[in-house]
């Protein structure tokens, strides 16, 4: 009898053990038909624009923050910095990703954490729209200056004037394409700041998976969540696999989700869907 209980022991650990190296295996049913659409029945979050002093940058940029529907100055909430792509800005998640939608519907069937969400422009220059030539060098450059312009000004900014919790495991950040390198290459270089990192469909710009973790036992000890995804016929699925194979590598846990679809807000919408709900649990 002893035996067999020292074997369910082990076995019990083996599973487990199992389990967290394998979370780059999970798999995710598809939304339900309506995810992405507004409910006039249901209760709605509130969206702000707010004006920040950007030191970075040198004068006030804009921002979009999403309350949610029990939003009360009496709480204190999680914050979710959710980037866009290269030919987007602050607007993009809301008008072309639906993401006010899918935060309120997933509200509705409780399925979230109460948080925050900060759609930044992360194009941190003096003309930050996204017109003329967006792979100009000076454009491309500004969404690597956007990690001081998040990090010295927009963070405190959000910190100063809403609610939240101003620790690490309590900030997320994630973005589509452009934004999703951004994510992974601020959320890996500053490991003391997020806790909770997603890449989308990432991009070029994200740096190279040694440059990202020289130390990837780091990121097992700080990290409560790596998420990639991205669209089983998408260009630059290559980006988002190397990362994952480097992370495999050195068995540090991570979801790695190959979803059907290319490069576009299918994909982004469904990836939202899924990964907002893992956050802050």
């Amino acid at each position: 009898m002893r035996t067999k209980n020292i074997f369910s022991v082990y076995l019990l650990l083996f599973l487990v053990i199992h389990f967290s190296y394998a979370q780059n295996k999970y798999e995710f049913s598809q939304p339900p038909e309506g995810f992405d659409k507004y409910q006039e029945e249901i209760s709605h979050g509130k969206v702000d624009t707010i004006s920040y002093k950007s030191t970075t940058v040198g004068i006030h940029r804009e921002a979009l923050v999403y309350l949610p529907p029990s939003y009360s100055s009496k709480k204190s909430y999680p914050v979710l910095y959710l980037l866009h792509g290269i030919g987007g800005d602050q607007y993009e998640w809301v008008h072309n990703g639906n993401a006010t939608a899918i935060l309120d519907n997933l509200y509705a069937s409780n399925k979230l954490i109460p948080m925050i969400v900060v759609f930044p422009n992360g194009r941190a220059m003096k003309n930050d729209k996204a017109v003329g030539d967006i792979f100009s060098k000076d454009k491309v450059t500004a969404f690597s200056v956007f990690e001081d312009d998040l990090l010295k000004d927009l963070i405190p900014y959000i910190e100063n004037n809403y609610t939240v919790t101003p620790k690490k495991d309590y900030r997320a950040i994630a973005g589509l394409s452009m934004g999703g390198g951004q994510a992974f290459n601020f959320g890996f270089n500053n490991l003391k700041e997020f806790a909770w990192i997603g890449g989308f469909s990432a991009a070029p710009n994200t740096k190279t998976p040694e440059e990202l973790l020289p130390n990837p036992a780091v990121a097992e000890r700080n990290l409560n969540l790596i998420w990639i995804s991205c669209g089983d016929k998408d260009d630059l699925l290559i980006y988002s696999k190397r990362t994952h194979t480097y992370l495999e590598k050195y068995e540090i846990p991570h979801i790695y989700y190959i979803e059907p679809g290319v490069h576009d807000f299918k994909v982004w919408k469904n990836d939202l869907y899924h990964f907002s709900q893992l956050l802050f649990k």
